[in-house]
This record gives C-alpha cells, structure tokens and sequence, in this order.
C-alpha cells in the first residue's frame, strides 16, 4: 500500500488530541489489580487481552500452510534462553523499560511524517509469504433454536493446508463432547462437562432458560444462578464482523468487518464513525482482523489482511500512522496501559512491538523452531504492568516474552490443538487461552520463567481446564472485576466460566453462525459479541437479584 491516508465518513467525532505528543503515564488501578482484556474502569487506561481475531473462513479457522523455518535458537552457557526480540538497529535486545520496570520518561526521537499524513516504519523488503483465504461475504444462515451447527454448515475450507489434520471431517461441527466428568481432585482443575449446548430449550425448565426473539440463555442446573443477560443492541453489518472491542471509558464499541472498521455509541446503538481507507484498490476483500482503542479513546488500531497497521485519528478519521513489516495477516493487537507501547501478532509467526510516538519497532518476536511447522501468530496480550507480551499460535502453544529484555520466558504447552486467543486476567497473575481443542485453559503467570524455559526442567502446567464447549474456541475474554472468563465458539455459543470453579454459569445461543470475538465492557456489565452472521450485539450481564 503507498499513498496517503484514507479518508473515513464522518458521522460525529470525539475530542481533537494528537499523537506526536507523549501519551499520559501509567494512572493507579483499582483495588485487587488492573482490569484484563475487557479493559479498564474509567479512570484507567484500557488494556488486557485480545479477542480471536485470528484465521478462519466463514467463522472456520484455516491454519497457516508450512513455512521455512529460520536457524535453531542458541542457548546461552548460564542456561538461559538467548533474546527472542530483534531490535531493529541492535545487536543486543534494548529494553522497553528502565530498571524500574517503567517505560522511560522521554519518548525516542520523533520521526517525520510522510507526505500521506502518515508515517511508514519498519518496512520489509521480503516478499509476502502465504496468503490466508479470504472469508466469503454470504452466510448460511442455521436454526436459531439449536446449539449445534447443522452437518456441514461451518465446514472448513476443502482447500489449502490444514495444520490441525480436520479437512477430511465436514462433519466436525457437529460432533459431540465426552458426557460429564467431575472435576479432577488431583492436579490441575478440570471444569465438568455442562452440556447445556445439548439442551433443548423447549424442555428445559423456565427457572433455568430466558428467552428473546431470537435467542436464548440457558443456566446451569449444576450451580447456583446469580447472574442474568438480556440483549441490549444488535448491531448488523454488510459482512462477517471478525472483531469487537469496547474503548477504555466504555462509552463506544468498535468493529472489523470487510474493508471499514465501525464506532458505535453504546447508549444509542447507533454508528457513529465509519473508518475506510480510500486509498486502497477495492477489488477483492480486505478484511479487518482486529481493532483496538487507545488507552485514552483518541485513536483506533486496526490489523488488515494486508499486512497493515493503521492508527486511525478518530476525530479527524484520517490515518495518522502506518506500521508496515508484518508479511502475513494481523490477526491482533492490544494497547500497554499508558499507551506508549502496542503490540501485534501475525500470520508470519512474530510478535511486533512497536513505539506509539516514533514509530520505532522495538521488538520483533519470533517463533524461530524449526521443530513448528505451523507457528503462525493468532492472539496477542500485554500483560497490565506491561512486562509481558503473551502470543497464542497455530503450533497449540502460548509463549510469553519479558518486555524489558525480549527473552522467552514461557512455553505454555497443554492444548491439544492451535491456540486461537489469549487474554490476561485484572491482576496479571493468570493467564486464558482459547483452542480449537475446544477446550479454555488457565494459566499461572505470577511468576513468568521460573518453570518451562527455564534450567528448573520443569513445565508450568495449566491450573484450571473448560470444558464444554462443542466446537473451536476461537475468543476469550476476562470481565472487568476478574469474576468471569469469557468465551466465544464456532459452536455458536458464549459461555461465562467461573476461574475458581471451571464452571459454566450459563450458555448464550445468539448468533446464527460462529461467535468469532466476544469482548466485555470495562466499566462491567456489558459484553459484545462477533460473529459470521453479520452481526455484532451487545449484551446486559448483571446479578439475578438485580
């Protein structure tokens, strides 16, 4: 792509802010730790996980064919793993942050901005490698009373590679899980099997169902209900919407679909901004795989097929800045805390962060193991201290990088297929991810590297096991207040979990095809769902008693 910023339609804008000067330092958090990846409270910068906006067709993930793989990594004599970040213009990882673990004060020397309105860093000079197949506009629509796909609905894509060896099974949709099975009492926690997507919701008491026009929620008999959801807005597209995420004061939800990203006041339902890049040939798709807000709700992030980065000035609708490089898909991105830092994950099995203010690639991540064929980035998270960058991939591993030094410090292995999102809880301490294997897993982060890469031998296993879904996770997400996991599934489904127990407070059937991006709202009490119907909702959780 080349020329200049592409203009956007104007329907009502936020408040004038720039990006050239450096944005406010970290603000204090609430009491018990900084909100996870549906953001923050009001007084806090948003940050925390990313949704699922990772590979897949017509709601179907669609694994990275194999790559060539780069030199096998050396280990350094202390036993230690050596840097997995490339600064661009170093030898050794330059570190995002001073001694103290903050970012430093002073931002690194401004860089001009090109003739277009925006400035182009980190361009590569290697060609791109792999194309991921296109989502298709039309479709199919299935019974809105059943949780299971019908056979053959949401197959994948005959063609193309299939890393996770699922292309002979047009049929996988509707398989079933094992029945139920109590939870493990000796090491890590296994949620049961609720089976409520097996629920006829005909039959299902009324003190365990609620019903809309064209949904319903079906609670848990196993546990007690406190909580209750009702639909707040649906918001239809044009096409698959691939992503959703709240900005940090929760006044506004943005989407990705087909070529625009879109701004929606949360109030009123109604579109308030439509992001399009005027510039780029409008021959084929060009889908928008990930959005996300900055911190103070002045700037919009998107990731495109293209390979593209763009930073959208929300009240002028112009591109402000381009970061270029990545040489497949962004399937990711998400803000540090203050805003300085964002990172991105790709296709081209790299992490990428880069400097807010100057445009500076600080540090490329790559999955450089010639024993992972199939390593292509899908989920990116930055921790809330923003010491640490969790990526989850196609290889089913989630690995977390130090951000002060660009090491590897955890190779988080337990899923038995890819691994389509991660997502940070309030405090930082756990980690979510989300996996084809249908299964959510936790993760124990309150000490990165003592375990897995590390000279220990020992592996850090994953505390608490989901189960109950019936298909692919392909997003998650934490609630504001760390009480609920969330996740979104090919199954069609959305699933609160509670992370103490593993288990499901209740099941939301709302679309009519795969739930791609589920997000929460960071002042709570909202949630939004993604998904292949062309539709994005929002949604009211609050207490039963309410």
């Amino acid at each position: 792509m080349s020329g200049g910023g592409g203009g956007g339609q104007v329907l009502v804008a936020p408040p004038q802010m720039s990006i050239d000067q450096p944005p406010p330092g970290s603000q204090q958090g609430h009491p018990g730790g900084y909100p996870g990846p549906g953001g923050p409270p009001q007084s806090v910068p948003q940050s925390g996980g990313s949704s699922a906006q990772s590979p897949y067709l017509n709601g179907n993930p669609a694994p990275l064919s194999q790559q060539q793989h780069g030199p096998k990594r050396q280990r350094m004599e202390d036993g230690q793993p050596p840097p997995m970040g490339i600064p661009p213009n170093s030898q050794q990882p330059s570190s995002l942050y001073n001694s103290n673990g903050m970012p430093p004060q002073g931002p690194p020397g401004q860089q001009s901005l090109s003739q277009g309105g925006y400035m182009n860093v980190g361009q590569s000079s290697k060609p791109p490698v792999n194309k991921m197949p296109k989502i298709p506009q039309n479709i199919p629509e299935g019974p809105q009373s059943s949780g299971v796909p019908p056979n053959g609905n949401n197959a994948p894509p005959s063609s193309g590679p299939q890393s996770n060896k699922r292309k002979n099974n047009p049929n996988m949709g509707a398989q079933l899980p094992p029945g139920n099975r109590p939870p493990i009492k000796q090491g890590p926690l296994s949620g049961a099997q609720s089976g409520l997507g097996d629920m006829d919701p005909e039959n299902v008491p009324a003190q365990l169902k609620k019903e809309g026009s064209d949904w319903f929620a079906i609670f848990n008999p196993k546990v007690q209900r406190v909580l209750d959801v009702d639909l707040f807005h649906t918001l239809d597209h044009n096409s698959v919407v691939c992503c959703v995420k709240f900005s940090g004061d929760g006044k506004y939800l943005a989407t990705g679909c087909n070529r625009i990203a879109q701004i929606y006041d949360i109030q009123t339902g109604q579109k308030i901004c439509v992001l399009d890049d005027t510039s780029v040939d409008k021959s084929g798709d060009l889908y928008i795989r990930s959005v996300c807000f900055s911190p103070d709700g002045k700037y919009l992030a998107t990731g495109a097929e293209d390979k593209q980065i763009r930073i959208w000035d929300i009240q002028s609708q112009t591109i402000r800045k381009l970061f270029p490089g990545h040489e497949q898909d962004i399937y990711s991105l998400d803000f540090s805390r203050d805003g300085r830092f964002i990172v991105s994950g790709s296709g081209d099995k790299t992490a990428r962060v880069w400097d807010m203010v100057s445009g500076e690639l600080l540090y490329k991540l790559a999955i450089d193991e010639p024993s992972q064929k199939d390593a292509g980035v899908t989920s990116v998270a930055i921790s809330p201290d923003a010491l640490y960058v969790a990526a989850g991939s196609l290889d089913k591993i989630v690995r977390v990088w130090d951000t002060r030094t660009g090491y590897l410090l955890e190779r988080l292995e337990g899923h038995k297929d890819s691994v389509y999102s991660v997502a940070f809880a309030p405090d930082g301490k756990t980690l979510v991810s989300g996996s084809l294997d249908k299964t959510l897993k936790l993760w124990d982060m309150s000490h990165p590297g003592r375990s897995g890469t590390s000279g220990s031998g020992q592996k850090n296993q994953a505390k608490t096991t989901f189960t109950g879904h019936k298909d692919f996770v392909l997003s998650v997400a934490v609630s504001p207040d760390g009480r609920w996991v969330v996740s979104g599934s090919k199954d069609r489904g959305v699933q609160f979990w509670d992370p103490i127990t593993a288990q499901t407070q209740f099941m939301l059937q709302g679309h009519k095809n795969s739930v791609i991006s589920v997000a929460l709202s960071p002042t709570g009490k909202l949630f939004a769902t993604g998904s292949g119907d062309c539709r994005a909702r929002v949604w009211r959780y609050y207490d039963e008693t309410m």
